[in-house]
């Protein structure tokens, strides 16, 4: 998935800013995130920056001085006492809490996450780590994922295989049931997959999750009124064919596309997506675009029930200054503050979790245009990068250098691929053996880039600055926000000539990033690569049922395709989290999962500030 880019995250806490500035995560589309640039850059299955409170959204005179303070802040309407509370935060009011800033009592179980931006809440539509982590606990699917990334039951309670692999029947639970109490049964299955199919929902990403099941195809190219693959026997069984036998299939049905929607709810409104009736574990209760968002438990869910009665996410910025505060329970740490909170004499050190991402930042080339269309180029763009120095530099060791494209805790990784390290003299001798012969000769150079700042993210002004010293290049920056960025990728992709991204696993298997993002044919490849023998192999890894040869399989592809270039592979990401010490069940989430699920509260918080709202505002759909 596709996310925005600094650091490395995934949602292992929440959608959150990466490295530069005040947090940089980066970005997927197998589970990218956004990166924030300047201060708040997020990680995607792709995320892009979060928007902070806009102070203009303040109209009402509030006179709190003629009351004391509990009493003025307690006739404050709720969603407004929250922007006030964020507000004085933003703005250096940092006095004591009263009375007013508390809300935790035993066993009250609410958490308080930093709000990230929303591209969608529609499953066939989200190819963003950011999205992708609300919807995931609003939605359900057939199969999840486990804290192990192995697949577990979900809305099927359990599936049997066919002899030769391609045939899947799955045995729904039930007592599941939509949020508004009616139950799912095999037809919704069939409905909503089909919907993700239909050329009128315009999903980007269906192909790349579930072509695989016959008939996706036709029905996606509007020549078939439904997927002939799936097939609804009775109203709790449901049997899914594939085209051949794939190990991965089942951890592909675990990404968004996949899960069931309600067709009522659908089909009641375009916007239905603003009020969804899913069957996560947390239903919509309210939702403030930029300011707030609040999910309920849903009393009724079909798994373990969460322990947490509520999260409220907030739209407030910088999350560490946030969390100290009292307002955040969860933050990301981010470039101003990672020295500062990894000094062990620090008090907040004792809350900080640093723990891998499966992620991976990079530069792409567009292969098909000048003058990338020459690998030696592409090949001396790749050494002319210092990884080490990004790293230890400008991103202040919160990743590691990438040589290759697969990140270290996946399975598959090879940590002896051969990559284009840094040398500035074979960079430049690289260039010279090229079409163009010297920098003079390149045409103009645009570098396409997402963010919401005024100045470009640290890492990419360095990046700039190391092709400027070591190939004497030039590079303009395009940068744009990430929901437009990434529709330039997706369907004007011809249009840019290089780019900055990142990928987070959305479930863990090589193919999710290396026949995802480099197959010839594959919806997610922005770079234009086709490779005969790349695909040759991609092809033999996907039926591929002995695991010891296919992940050989897949390192020998990695090795190709970082020869060849398309990329210039950059950092594997790392999360830096804050956890408060009432926070029980925290452990970073690298894929698609309802994690919050497994949170709990405990005890009293200490120095929580008190979020009251008013009833929720937007009404979940009834039952027919």
């Amino acid at each position: 998935m596709d996310m925005t880019t600094g650091s490395a995250t995934h949602m292992g806490a929440a959608p959150r800013p990466g490295p530069s500035g005040e947090g940089t995560p980066p970005v997927s589309h197998a589970q990218t995130r956004p990166t924030r640039s300047g201060g708040d850059a997020v990680h995607l299955r792709r995320m892009p920056p979060r928007a902070p409170l806009v102070g203009d959204s303040l109209r009402l005179p509030i006179r709190v001085s003629r009351k004391p303070r509990d009493e003025a802040c307690r006739s404050l309407p709720t969603g407004l006492r929250l922007v006030v509370a964020a507000l004085v935060l933003i703005i250096g009011g940092a006095g004591p809490l009263t009375a007013c800033d508390r809300d935790a009592e035993e066993g009250e179980q609410v958490l308080r996450l930093a709000l990230t931006n929303i591209i969608t809440l529609d499953p066939a539509q989200v190819q963003d780590a950011s999205s992708s982590f609300y919807i995931a606990h609003l939605f359900s699917g057939l199969v999840s994922l486990n804290e192990e990334f192995e697949i577990v039951p979900d809305l099927a309670e359990r599936w049997d295989v066919s002899p030769d692999g391609r045939v899947y029947t799955f045995d729904l639970r039930q007592s599941a049931t939509f949020h508004n109490g009616r139950l799912i049964r095999a037809e919704d299955v069939k409905y909503s997959l089909e919907r993700a199919a239909d050329r009128r929902t315009g999903s980007p990403v269906v192909n790349t999750y579930l072509g695989d099941i016959v008939g996706v195809r036709e029905k996606l190219e509007g020549t078939a009124a439904e997927i002939v693959g799936v097939r609804a026997r009775g109203d709790y069984t449901v049997e899914i064919t594939i085209d051949q036998p794939k190990a991965y299939f089942l951890a592909k049905l675990t990404y968004p596309t996949a899960y069931i929607v309600d067709r009522e709810n659908v089909e009641a409104r375009p916007d239905w997506a603003t009020s969804p009736n899913g069957s996560g574990p947390f239903m919509l209760n309210e939702w403030r675009p930029g300011e707030l968002l609040v999910l309920a438990r849903n009393e009724q869910y079909h798994g373990t029930k969460p322990k947490l009665r509520e999260i409220q996410f907030i739209g407030v910025a910088p999350e560490v200054a946030a969390y100290e505060q009292g307002l955040l329970d969860i933050a990301h740490v981010g470039l101003n503050d990672v020295e500062r909170i990894s000094d062990p004499s620090q008090p907040l050190h004792r809350e900080l979790q640093v723990a891998p991402d499966l992620s991976v930042a990079y530069l792409g080339f567009n292969v098909n245009a000048k003058p990338f269309d020459d690998v030696k180029v592409r090949q001396a763009f790749n050494h002319a990068i210092s990884r080490e120095k990004l790293v230890n530099v400008t991103l202040r060791q919160m990743a590691v250098p990438a040589l290759g494209v697969l990140p270290p805790d996946l399975p598959g990784h090879n940590e002896n691929v051969a990559g284009l390290e840094f040398d500035a003299g074979r960079a430049r001798q690289l260039l010279a053996q090229s079409s163009y012969r010297e920098s003079q000769n390149l045409p103009p150079l645009v570098l396409h880039t997402f963010g919401g700042g005024a100045r470009p993210d640290p890492h990419i002004l360095a990046i700039i600055e190391m092709y400027r010293q070591n190939l004497g290049v030039d590079i303009k920056i395009r940068q744009t926000d990430f929901g437009s960025f990434l529709t330039l990728l997706s369907e004007r992709p011809e249009d840019v000539q290089m780019f900055f991204l990142s990928w987070v696993a959305d479930y863990a298997d090589p193919q999710n990033f290396l026949d995802v993002l480099f197959y010839s044919r594959s919806s997610e490849n922005r770079t234009g690569y086709a490779s005969a023998e790349v695909d040759r192999l991609l092809l033999q890894a996907r039926t591929e049922q002995n695991r010891d040869v296919r992940l050989r399989l897949y390192q020998q592809i990695e090795q190709l395709i970082v020869e060849d270039a398309p990329w210039v592979p950059l950092w594997h990401g790392k999360e830096f989290v804050l956890v408060k010490p009432y926070v029980r069940g925290y452990r970073p989430a690298l894929v698609v999962q309802p994690w919050l699920g497994r949170i709990s509260i405990a005890g009293s918080p200490e120095g929580r500030m008190e979020l009251p709202r008013e009833q929720p505002q937007i009404p979940v759909p009834s039952a027919a």
